[in-house]
């Protein structure tokens, strides 16, 4: 049911639906068909001619929705505490263009360095398909080493297991399937997971960095070191070129 229904009869099913969120939320199971999402394909291009040029977006059942809402609300008050300065989206408090600003700056400064012994380079990275690659038991880990209880985890994971697919071609649904990877686009929660998960790719380069395995870019003495920006699915590796 389209959400103008709950909202019209809250008076008379509001009740049941803040119970029935809850049980959920506190460890309950999921109820059959919440989970169950529809997948239609926009294009990204104006002839689409391959899958990678169309992009799919969930359409979610409202009472999933409900839930995915809760969590990311709660998620959203503790990202800024768990996620490097080295990523922008998602987290609140910094904007994406923070890191376009400084993206900008360090490129002109690589560009127009003319003095000193020492070589940089730059190089422009797309997660291709980022979303739908993102291993299941990677994200549970990442969590678990963050340091969020058990049951939050077991809370996000159902979430994230239960899930079964239709697409949506030419106006009629194909059959139902269930996924193995990947995080939806659409679902409010998923964007807080993807950042998280990318964390674990920032923690990488900063062990790398702190053993001397890469270099990262000055502008100046006094100025920060910086080896890499996030761009929710985009990355800038920025490094000293020894060879």
């Amino acid at each position: 049911m389209p959400s103008i229904v709950f909202k019209r009869h809250w008076h008379f099913m509001g009740g049941q639906v803040v119970d029935e969120v809850m049980r959920v939320l506190n460890g309950g199971d999921m109820p059959e068909g919440w989970n169950d999402t529809h997948v239609v394909l926009i294009p990204k291009v104006k002839n689409p001619q391959r899958i990678k040029d169309l992009r799919p977006i969930s359409l979610c059942n409202v009472l999933y929705k409900l839930v995915s809402k809760v969590i990311a609300n709660r998620l959203k008050m503790i990202l800024p505490l768990l996620i490097s300065d080295n990523q922008s989206a998602f987290v609140p408090g910094r904007l994406i263009t923070n890191n376009v600003l400084i993206a900008y700056e360090l490129s002109h400064y690589v560009m127009n360095k003319k003095s000193g012994k020492d070589g940089y380079t730059a190089v422009k990275a797309d997660m291709s398909k980022a979303y739908d690659r993102v291993e299941w038991c990677f994200l549970e880990a990442m969590m678990c080493k963050m340091g969020f209880r058990r049951e939050w985890v077991d809370l996000i994971m159902k979430c994230v297991r239960t899930v079964r697919f239709q697409i949506i071609v030419n106006g009629e649904l194909t059959h139902q399937f269930c996924p193995s990877r990947g995080l939806r686009q659409g679902d409010p929660a998923f964007p807080y997971l993807f950042v998280i998960c990318a964390e674990g790719l920032s923690a990488l380069l900063h062990d790398a960095e702190q053993r001397g395995r890469i270099s990262g870019i000055k502008v100046c003495p006094r100025a920060p070191c910086v080896s890499h920006l996030f761009f929710a699915d985009d990355s800038m590796l920025l490094m000293k070129a020894k060879q």
